[in-house]
């Protein structure tokens, strides 16, 4: 499923394609997307297809195509503090994103049926946390996951506002994946060949709305135990936050929020990545002439063609000049205001999570 957009060179273009298609509808779904570099959830000598919205699979890591993922997170309308659950959370991708926009105080949690997929995914949010220069920018939901069939989670299990399901689910088990769903919730997931949204509008009533023709693998049917009953799996539990993370938590909005004010009384604008100007595509004017009796088209290269050749040939040079010039590192005010903090290094380290850089 995928290649409705154009394929992207890097990650930000790929958003481009999604956002012009219109797969992308808001800024809050948009600055997730751009926050988490898709390539970064490939495996080494894969990742020239990450940014093609094209689904990947290799052995048991599987990633849908851009187009899903983003009709998915525009239909979960997810909000700051929801709670949020993912079936089938595969490498982590969504989730990822998903806690950018929950922030701190929601919940995030994922069921994969596969330990080694699972494994993979904590490693990628693991490197997330560590190593990316959007960490500081967000205040982060970290998903928790557990391995397990989502067909088997155990009855006395809590609800969430927020569902997603990553695989083909049949009739007879949509009643079974409402009942996680609180009242006032959003379901998003693939039925019979629709990924569909359902909001649950009250106890026993429900809102439709198909978005999309989609095809997904069906869920995998849970096996059997001796007893031969499947064995229930147990969902993260919905910890609250100690008083020592809550402090963390704080120290950093106050001092994101210092800088953002402090900018903002010196006039300079919050950097964003600059990104690639497209090339101009050279669109050709036709003439016709009668060859016999048939009317043929002629191609014609206008004064407007060979100005945007010379454009395009004067970017091309000016992009190959600044690539040639040493990056700069991304500066990170966030982790800079930290350290000048006069605290010791071993609480310096806790508030910015042990990052490095």
């Amino acid at each position: 499923m995928g290649g409705a957009v154009s394929a992207g060179e890097d990650n930000d273009d790929l958003i481009d394609n999604l956002k012009e298609a219109q797969y992308i509808r808001t800024e809050r779904v948009e600055q997730a997307f751009r926050a988490i570099d898709r390539g970064d959830y490939y495996l080494e000598g894969y990742r020239d297809n990450a940014y093609k919205d094209l689904a990947w699979k290799h052995g048991n890591i599987h990633l849908s195509a851009p187009c899903i993922y983003s009709e998915v997170m525009e239909a979960l309308k997810l909000q700051p503090g929801l709670s949020f659950l993912n079936l089938g959370s595969g490498t982590g991708y969504l989730s990822t994103m998903v806690g950018l926009i929950l922030g701190p105080f929601g919940i995030n949690h994922g069921i994969e049926l596969h330990s080694d997929v699972v494994e993979y995914a904590k490693e990628k949010l693991e490197s997330f946390i560590k190593n990316s220069d959007s960490f500081d920018k967000f205040e982060f939901c970290e998903p928790a996951f557990v391995v397990g069939n989502c067909l088997q989670i155990a009855s006395d299990s809590h609800q969430y506002d927020r569902i997603y399901c990553g695989a083909g689910v049949q009739k007879d088990h949509e009643n079974y994946m409402k009942i996680l769903l609180k009242v006032g919730g959003i379901l998003v997931m693939p039925i019979e060949d629709q990924l569909t949204q359902i909001m649950r509008t009250g106890q026993n009533t429900w809102e439709s709305k198909n978005i999309l023709a989609v095809s997904f693998a069906p869920l995998v049917q849970p096996s059997k135990n001796d007893n031969g009953k499947p064995d229930s799996v147990g969902l993260p539990p919905c910890a609250v936050r100690n008083l020592q993370d809550l402090a963390r938590i704080y120290i950093r909005r106050t001092l994101r929020n210092f800088i953002n004010d402090e900018m903002q009384a010196k006039g300079i604008p919050q950097r964003a990545a600059p990104k690639r100007k497209r090339k101009r595509v050279k669109q050709r004017i036709n003439t016709y002439v009668f060859v016999g009796n048939q009317l043929i088209p002629q191609p014609l290269d206008s004064e407007e063609d060979e100005k945007m050749e010379e454009d395009n040939k004067e970017e091309e040079e000016k992009d190959h000049s600044e690539a040639m010039k040493p990056e700069e590192p991304p500066q990170n005010l966030l982790r800079e205001k930290i350290m000048k903090l006069p605290l010791p290094e071993s609480l310096k380290a806790y508030l910015t999570y042990f990052r490095e850089k």
